[in-house]
């Protein structure tokens, strides 16, 4: 059987001006790389405000597991699938951040045969969108450094500088540092820290940004520390606007490529799920919706994350009103939560299933808080059986969900045909009656609360003293009104990586708390959550080369 990369390797890819084309995009309204690879431009984007909107379509998950799930499988497959109905679908999808291309999660391009391709392009470097987050985040670090360096005007109080310096790498030791070590001339010594790129507030202000008068906006009010008066210092304060602006400029128009079997993908920012708000760019998914009837667009990790932020962040901010949300499963992944370890996954087991079903029960009806008609859809494996397919279809109809077989990775856009046609009865003749989890009214505590025993199922939550006063802090700062951005592990509802299926009787930890002043939300850091993480023991990067005539092997 061919690998992901063999697979992709082996697709005749379309000239990218001829894949958007269809969708009334000249080769004029593109700024190409290369044949296959190209910038949506900004005389484009200002030109589609007229045009209406079509449908919007989340794929969410059950929260992951070693077994695999298949979310952006599914999501590629979906529009391929959509493509062999005859329907003018477009996917919004994120770009894959190059941390765990080489650490132990793979790429963002898909599987089997629903991928999105030049493969290899969009797991390494891209278009450099991330470059430029990483280039834009790291000169605002050195302006703040030099300006303490050169008098400090500003009365900055080093032991309050919040801002943090990152990379788009899985590097540990980056995690806590001390800077400045040496002679006088170079910096004033102190702690410092790294973040990986995708949990920098630089990608949430890129992905949240409606134009470049909103990015520098958001640009400005990014607090980097505050003045010996406990008063807040920004990044306008700084003087660093216009210059972040520029590295960011041509970043900010949407990426297009295609799938296998040539769908458009615009593809856009990539903040991680557990650690941000898991979403591709706002400016990406507006211009999907006025170019198609229907977008397929994806939320990371598991829907009490990349859903839950989608839905109280995203579709906050950007007046976003979704028409149905997919959720994906897989019979491994539910024998997982029900106990079974990984290598007896594939021998049926349905007192295992039974027993793990209630984490995707407990998604379906975080998710139906929301208003939004759901389909679930199970990613077929050759070692499901037809009696554990049967009661998981019985188990969903039953909360009121359609359900469909997924068989994309396996068959591409025909395996996913009849997936397609659940979702186009959905749009067709289920209303949606989206609404946010919470109102803006409540306190940054309520809806801190409100998250955790409501998606979560927690009984409370319990605060550090740090976490106490910085919720109190940024209330006094006028931020009480902003959402939360919850970074928490992925693997449970709760805080513990642990506690699989549904766990109950459990309080959450706010750890830390600190604000994203520019993005427009609140981070609350529950648990043991890193926002710089780890390479495994064996990464992913040992198994990655060049052959001598040019061609990468070993990438997921």
């Amino acid at each position: 059987m061919k690998s992901d990369i063999e697979i992709a390797q082996a697709a005749v890819m379309e000239p990218i001006a001829n894949v958007v084309a269809p969708y009334g995009v000249t080769a004029d309204d593109i700024e190409q790389y290369g044949k296959y690879k190209a910038k949506l431009s900004e005389e484009l984007l200002a030109s589609l405000s007229e045009k209406p909107d079509g449908k919007l379509v989340l794929v969410t998950a059950i929260n992951p597991t070693p077994a695999g799930e298949g979310k952006t499988t599914t999501s590629i497959g979906l529009g391929q699938a959509f493509g062999k109905l005859g329907k003018k679908a477009i996917l919004a999808l994120r770009e894959p951040s190059l941390g765990p291309c080489f650490g132990i999660k793979g790429g963002a391009a898909g599987g089997g045969y629903a991928q999105v391709v030049p493969m290899e392009d969009l797991n390494l470097h891209f278009t450099g969108d991330f470059h430029a987050i990483t280039s834009a985040n790291n000169l605002l670090a050195a302006l703040l450094d030099n300006h303490i360096q050169q008098g400090n005007a500003l009365g900055i109080d080093t032991r309050t500088i919040c801002w943090k310096r990152c990379e788009d790498m899985n590097d540990r030791v980056l995690r806590n540092i001390v800077v400045g070590l040496g002679a006088k001339a170079d910096g004033v010594v102190r702690e410092d820290h790294f973040v990986i790129t995708v949990a920098s507030e630089i990608m949430a202000i890129f992905c949240l940004a409606s134009d470049m008068k909103d990015l520098k906006e958001r640009l400005g009010r990014i607090i980097v520390a505050y003045n010996y008066a406990g008063e807040p210092v920004t990044a306008k304060d700084l003087q660093a606007v216009g210059a972040m602006a520029a590295l960011l400029k041509d970043a900010m128009k949407p990426n297009v490529i295609q799938t296998l079997e040539h769908t458009p993908a615009i593809v856009h920012g990539g903040p991680f799920a557990n650690i941000a708000h898991g979403c591709n760019s706002i400016r990406a998914t507006k211009a999907a919706m006025k170019l198609a009837d229907i977008t397929v667009t994806e939320a990371g990790f598991g829907a009490d994350l990349g859903a839950e932020k989608f839905f109280d962040i995203k579709c906050r901010m950007g007046g976003l009103k979704p028409d149905a949300v997919v959720l994906v499963a897989t019979i491994r992944a539910l024998k997982y939560n029900g106990g079974i370890p990984k290598d007896a996954l594939s021998k049926e087991n349905l007192d295992a299933l039974k027993k793990g079903i209630v984490n995707l029960e407990k998604h379906i009806e975080n998710l139906q808080k929301y208003g939004v008609p759901i389909v679930v859809t199970l990613n077929s494996f050759v070692t499901d059986t037809e009696a554990e397919t049967s009661f998981v279809q019985k188990f969903c109809e039953d909360r009121g969900c359609e359900f469909a077989l997924s068989e994309v990775w396996e068959k591409g856009g025909e395996g996913g045909i009849a997936l397609a046609n659940k979702v186009l009865d959905v749009l067709e003749n289920k209303p949606s009656n989206f609404a946010p989890l919470y109102g803006d009214e409540l306190s940054l505590t309520e809806k801190i609360e409100t998250i955790a025993k409501e998606i979560y199922g927690a009984d409370g939550v319990d605060y550090s003293p740090a976490a106490k006063r910085e919720l109190a802090h940024l209330t006094e700062l006028g931020m009480g009104k902003c959402p939360v951005c919850m970074a928490k592990t992925q693997y449970s509802l709760s805080d513990d990586a642990k506690a699989l299926g549904r766990p109950e009787g459990f309080r959450i930890t706010v750890r830390e708390v600190y604000p994203s002043a520019g993005a427009g939300f609140v981070v609350c850091v529950l648990g043991n959550i890193m926002t710089m993480p780890g390479l495994p023991k064996t990464p992913a990067a040992y198994g990655i080369d060049v052959s001598d005539d040019g061609v990468i092997t070993g990438l997921f």
